[in-house]
């Protein structure tokens, strides 16, 4: 998933956008919206092509489940090192300049994962992966906060909505590369000229602007206890975030050791998945408001059991198909939901709360790959989706923790 761990609230009231996009015509704005979504679009594109061919990589290396759960921690690691530098540097050199730089290395880095011989190669190339995943997902988030506010209504969900569609894109390209049987190094090269093309074409439309950062007034305490609500919203974050990121990583072997999913037919899990994911962000504002953000909730963490707990007992290609097409559903509108409720908690400004959410959500991406991996070492890989599973039922409970009707 694309996630928002950047307190973009800041950049929203303090940046100074260029005259000329704030006053610019309607049709250049639209094309300014095409080239932010197609920043998305291209990062989502990226991830999801090293997603597709994690069990070929996985067989190439001969690595053991456990062996590559600890090669995936790289990544992570990579994200939480840049994390703290992410916001700064964009302040400072610009987001437009940042996110072009960042994904022109992000997709070098994803060819480099296509050259990796080695674990330790393998590792090296998913840590620099994450430190220019990181830096791209602060700057293109950042685009998409000041073309919001060029357009005066809110437009972001479309742009993660972009990032979805790349991810089920990806999955579909993947599909087709399996049936041609090209190595993942070309599949890799094909995709990163493509995302380059992209740039190419869509980096003189991004938006200029220039940060105003106050500093922090003298005395203000560095930590201060959060607020219970908000805890209980990054835990929430947290469990949606850590199915999410099992099935980015793991749905793949799944199917190939587990199923027995022919050839191409590996990434049939993956991409059902994306495509209920995608729709899912799509659909999730009319039956929030339709239904309710704490109904919408307890029924997507029930929907994530369901579909995990129906992969574990039934290890078919059919079952397990629409079982993660159910998980997918399941964490579309979660996190969403999750970020819009911090955001307009009563006692801690919205900036603020945000941050302690997504930290909090943020963690659960990051830990729950690499954990399955040690899980399934020792328990095997079933026994690690049935342990996910259990997060669905306390996205349930803990819904009712927490106030939702903001």
């Amino acid at each position: 998933m694309l996630i928002n761990i950047n307190p973009l609230s800041l950049f929203q009231t303090k940046a100074k956008i260029k005259k000329v996009f704030r006053e610019a015509k309607a049709s250049y704005l639209n094309r300014i919206r095409f080239a932010v979504g197609m920043f998305y679009f291209g990062m989502g594109l990226s991830f999801a092509t090293w997603a597709s061919r994690i069990p070929d990589i996985k067989s190439a290396l001969h690595l053991t489940e456990g062996d590559l759960g600890s090669i995936l921690f790289a990544l992570p690691v990579g994200q939480l090192i840049v994390m703290p530098f992410s916001g700064k540097m964009v302040t400072k050199f610009g987001s437009h300049r940042i996110l072009i730089f960042s994904l022109i290395m992000y997709v070098l880095c994803l060819i480099n994962l296509g050259l990796a011989t080695t674990s330790l190669q393998l590792s090296m190339g998913l840590f620099l992966f994450g430190v220019f995943g990181n830096l791209a997902n602060i700057a293109v988030n950042t685009q998409g906060v000041y073309t919001e506010v060029l357009f005066k209504k809110t437009i972001m969900s479309s742009f993660h909505g972009m990032w979805s569609f790349a991810g089920f894109t990806g999955a579909l390209v993947g599909l087709g590369m399996l049936a041609l049987d090209l190595s993942p190094l070309h599949h890799f090269m094909i995709v990163a000229g493509i995302v380059l093309l992209m740039v190419a074409f869509n980096f003189k439309f991004l938006v200029r602007a220039k940060e105003k950062v106050k500093p922090k007034p003298e005395g203000k305490k560095l930590f201060v206890k959060p607020d219970t609500a908000l805890l209980w919203l990054g835990v929430i974050g947290f469990c949606s975030m850590a199915s999410e990121g099992v099935m980015f990583d793991w749905s793949g072997v799944y199917f190939k050791e587990i199923v027995k999913a022919p050839g191409p037919l590996v990434v049939l899990g993956y991409t059902s998945f994306m495509i209920m994911m995608a729709s899912g962000r799509f659909l999730g504002d009319g039956l929030i408001n339709k239904f309710g953000r704490e109904r919408v909730m307890q029924i997507s963490g029930v929907m994530i059991s369901a579909g995990l707990f129906t992969a574990v007992f039934l290890p078919y290609i059919v079952p397990c198909t629409i079982a993660f097409m159910f998980v997918g559903l399941g964490v579309a509108t979660i996190v969403p939901t999750v970020y819009s409720i911090a955001g307009k908690n009563p006692t801690v400004p919205a900036g603020e709360a945000l941050t302690i959410v997504s930290s909090v959500s943020f963690l659960g991406f990051l830990m729950g790959p690499p954990v399955i991996g040690h899980i399934a070492q020792s328990f095997g890989l079933q026994f690690s989706f049935a342990f996910i599973g259990i997060f669905g039922v306390l996205i349930a409970f803990m819904v009712s923790k927490i106030r939702t009707a903001a």
